[in-house]
């Protein structure tokens, strides 16, 4: 079986399923993408290594065994997601030490919150995208999917999981750049990475 390497392209908040997010993982060399859904402590450690800005004051679960691995030599070399069972996604850390290769079974969330940090790539068998892949409109005019892929028609990334409604904390349009900077440095202080990535959003727009 083939693999195909994938990419992050978002995550999104589920109001359907509480505390449940919907990471988007995206074909390099197509136009499928891969939804799936994660908890909120696995989103929030994948939120905060793609956005390099925020550095946590102490190490998360997954910074810490990224140190564990650094001090014993332990790489992790690729993940690959291999099996899909009943809308559950399984996937395995490829590692490496004094060159040998070791293949540990890891949930996607944390394999893909590793895999960033290793700068590892991710990889998916194409029966499984051909199974879960969906297209996004806009991002594929041409292309006929199979049956097993079908077409989201008006929708985007952030229409497969709907966002949170606005609540009056994450109105930040209305503030300065200097609020916006207090309150992001108030908010990685009291480990509130959710909101220290909004924020974070928020003043890259203004700059």
């Amino acid at each position: 079986m083939s693999l195909v390497r994938l990419n992050i392209k978002g995550i999104s908040y589920s109001q359907t399923q509480n505390g449940a997010y919907a990471l988007i993982l995206s074909e390099v060399d197509g136009d499928r993408k891969l939804p799936i859904v994660i908890g909120a402590f696995e989103a929030q450690s994948i939120a905060i290594a793609l956005e390099k800005e925020i550095k946590p004051p102490r190490p998360l679960t997954h910074d810490l065994f990224k140190n564990f691995s650094d001090r014993f030599e332990i790489v992790v070399k690729q993940v690959i997601i291999h099996k899909l069972v009943d809308g559950v996604f399984y996937s395995s850390l490829i590692c490496e030490r004094d060159k040998i290769e070791e293949i540990i079974d890891a949930r996607t969330s944390d394999a893909i919150a590793l895999a960033l940090r290793f700068n590892a790539p991710i990889f998916t068998y194409k029966n499984i995208l051909d199974k879960a892949g969906i297209y996004l409109k806009g991002e594929q005019e041409s292309v006929t999917p199979k049956s097993s892929s079908p077409t989201i028609e008006n929708m985007d990334v952030d229409d497969i999981v709907p966002q949170k409604e606005e609540t009056p904390d994450t109105n930040y349009k209305k503030m300065s750049l200097d609020e916006l900077e207090t309150l992001l440095s108030q908010a990685v202080k009291n480990e509130d990475y959710e909101k220290a990535a909004r924020l974070r959003d928020e003043i890259s727009k203004r700059k």
